[in-house]
């Protein structure tokens, strides 16, 4: 990764010029984004005064690098190659650039980010006078040139030049216009009506040209050039450094516009790609979580794992086979034949992985443990093919799912995982009997049942899945929650010894609002359970479904609820019993040995977090 440069000072007044003449242009992921009129103001009001501004970093065009470019927004459409493209300074070369040069009203925001459009004017009297804090003296109207009071009363009327003359307010549009400049000095000092005020008014000009025009004109900003050698990898790295007030470039935007050089439109595939997440209603509520980036990812993985496949089919040696990788520079070294060759694999893949979560009743966005485990997911099933689609093949790639869950694999760092994951994985379903280091990575101690209390946590909403995957029934409806049941009866996380109640007996908050305490119910069942005893919400549980005893037993075990604690009130056998079930569930999804340390744990009551509610029903 490479990036020669060199650093230059160059006259606000050129800058702008080129910008005007197309030679200064903005690459076409820099997306637009407004500054508000308070923050041009400061900005102003600092070159006036001589202070800094920051510095300005822009890129050679005509190297390898090709992006798609456009002009900085009010500037003129470019008509040739611009020479640089700014990648950090966009927001204070726009905004200058709409006030100083464009001649147009300038289209900024007020400070609750609503759209507005302003002309910028210098109140000339404020300028010179060192009283004033030199942001007062800038003035904002409206598009009709008028600042209007709420009591409707005129404050401010520059909508014709003889008013400005009045008013002695200096239109900045004019500023760098030296012809249009000197047309308006000589009428505002013929515009005074005695000798005496039109020998104050040059005095006045003098003064605030010396003082005030002076200090934009030889106003200077320092510009760190790159050089057009700077790799992609590179430019990519330095506009995330220096990029902090806009909007950060992540390696998307990035090959989007380096595609966008070869006329096709990356964003706008994407979105087609994403309408057809949507056109299955059930899937799309886990396929909405997928971001562009992923899908980039799962390009990248599919890509060179083909090439590394290839490459050893004709023999080369294993040191000398490229990567499996997802890493940043290996995706913005994808060419657009390589995005066109797979895409359509990796949208299926996408779709399969939405099918077979669904299988294991991940039904929404909010529930699913890892967004980013869909990536190798998705890679893998896209490799695959129809090799994937067996019953061999999906109780692979369920263990694979379930030790990444439970093993909590998938919350840092993960390039690296997804790359072996991808290779291991694919290679296991075909017949190999290694099997993907995320099993044998994997690892649940029954411990972590006390820390497992939100959504916050993998395995927390694991555990939720896994219980309707393995068929536990509602309470009053007594069917397996499928992804209708779970729509229609509002399935939810709730707990089975209800809060209320818990906290009315000082039970340990660890135990009590942990997962173990916890089971998909649907919101009727809940309003029924409310803040009650189990003793007495599961007698009126039963004369609601008007069902037996025994069969509010069979409710009960199909989550693995052993019936007699809970109807004694028994929290303490409830919970170690209950614990113990959940474990055997893990395991068996898993195929590891889940560590049993629930009777070694000591709690410490005063390292206990506070409980906030969930978003609960109690009565």
């Amino acid at each position: 990764m490479t990036a020669g440069f060199s650093s230059n000072p160059e006259l606000l007044k050129v800058l702008l010029d080129r910008i005007h003449n197309g030679e200064v242009a903005l690459p076409e992921f820099q997306r637009g984004w407004r500054w508000d009129v308070d923050r041009i103001m400061s900005l102003l009001a600092s070159i006036a005064q001589g202070f800094p501004i920051g510095t300005l970093m822009t890129l050679e065009t005509g190297g390898d690098i090709r992006f798609k470019m456009r002009p900085i927004e009010g500037a003129p459409p470019l008509s040739d190659d611009p020479d640089l493209l700014v990648l950090d300074g966009q927001q204070r070369m726009t905004s200058l650039y709409q006030v100083l040069r464009s001649g147009n009203i300038v289209g900024t925001t007020d400070p609750r980010k609503k759209p507005i459009d302003r002309w910028f004017y210098i109140d000339i009297n404020a300028a010179i006078d060192d009283d004033v804090d030199f942001e007062d003296a800038i003035v904002t109207v409206d598009a009709s040139k008028r600042r209007v009071r709420f009591d409707r009363t005129v404050e401010i009327d520059v909508s014709t030049v003889e008013n400005e003359w009045d008013s002695e307010l200096f239109p900045l549009a004019l500023l760098f216009d030296i012809a249009g400049r000197n047309e308006w000095q000589n009428e505002y000092r013929k515009a005074a009506s005695a000798v005496d005020e039109v020998l104050a008014r040059v005095d006045r000009w003098n003064t605030f040209q010396q003082s005030v025009l002076q200090a934009f004109e030889l106003y200077k900003l320092p510009v760190i050039e790159l050089q057009r050698s700077t790799s992609r990898e590179a430019v990519c790295r330095v506009f995330e450094k220096v990029n902090t007030g806009g909007i950060p470039l992540d390696v998307f935007e990035l090959v989007t516009a380096s595609f966008a050089a070869e006329e096709f439109d990356l964003r706008a595939d994407w979105k087609s790609r994403q309408v057809t997440f949507a056109r299955n209603p059930y899937l799309a509520n886990v396929l909405k979580a997928v971001q562009n980036t992923d899908f980039i990812q799962a390009i990248s993985l599919v890509v060179t794992h083909e090439a590394r496949r290839s490459r050893q089919e004709a023999g080369v040696d294993g040191d000398r086979l490229p990567a499996v990788s997802c890493k940043r520079k290996d995706i913005l070294r994808l060419l657009r034949s390589d995005y066109e060759a797979h895409a359509d694999a990796v949208t299926a893949g996408f779709i399969e992985a939405a099918q077979f979560l669904h299988q294991q009743h991940l039904y929404s966005e909010r529930d699913l443990p890892y967004r980013t485990q869909l990536v190798p997911m998705a890679a893998s099933l896209a490799l695959l093919g129809t090799t994937g689609k067996t019953d061999t093949a999906r109780r692979k790639l369920a263990r694979w799912y379930w030790c990444g869950v439970f093993g909590e694999l998938y919350g840092g760092a993960i390039e690296t995982r997804f790359a072996r994951d991808v290779q291991e994985l694919v290679e296991w379903v075909r017949g190999a009997d290694v099997e993907p280091k995320t099993l044998t990575d994997s690892s649940f101690t029954a411990s972590r049942f006390f820390t497992l209390r939100t959504r916050n946590s993998a395995a927390y909403k694991g555990l939720h899945a896994l219980l309707m995957r393995d068929g536990c029934l509602d309470f009053i409806e007594g069917k397996p929650i499928d992804i209708q049941t779970f729509t229609d009866a509002a399935i939810d996380i709730h707990h089975v010894f209800p809060q209320r109640w818990c906290k009315d007996r000082n039970l340990d908050l660890s135990r009590w609002d942990s997962i173990v305490n916890k089971t998909p119910l649907s919101a009727a069942t809940n309003r029924v359970i409310g803040g009650r005893a189990p003793s007495h919400y599961l007698p009126a549980l039963e004369r609601r479904a008007e069902i037996a005893t025994e069969r509010m037993d069979e409710l009960l075990m199909s989550h693995a609820i052993e019936a007699p604690a809970l109807r004694a009130d028994d929290f303490d056998a409830f919970f170690m019993a209950r614990a113990a079930a959940l474990i055997d569930r893990i395991e068996a999804a898993t195929g590891r040995a889940v560590i049993r340390d629930l009777d070694e744990l000591v709690l410490d009551e005063d390292k206990l977090i506070d409980y906030e509610d969930e978003p609960e029903v109690e009565q």
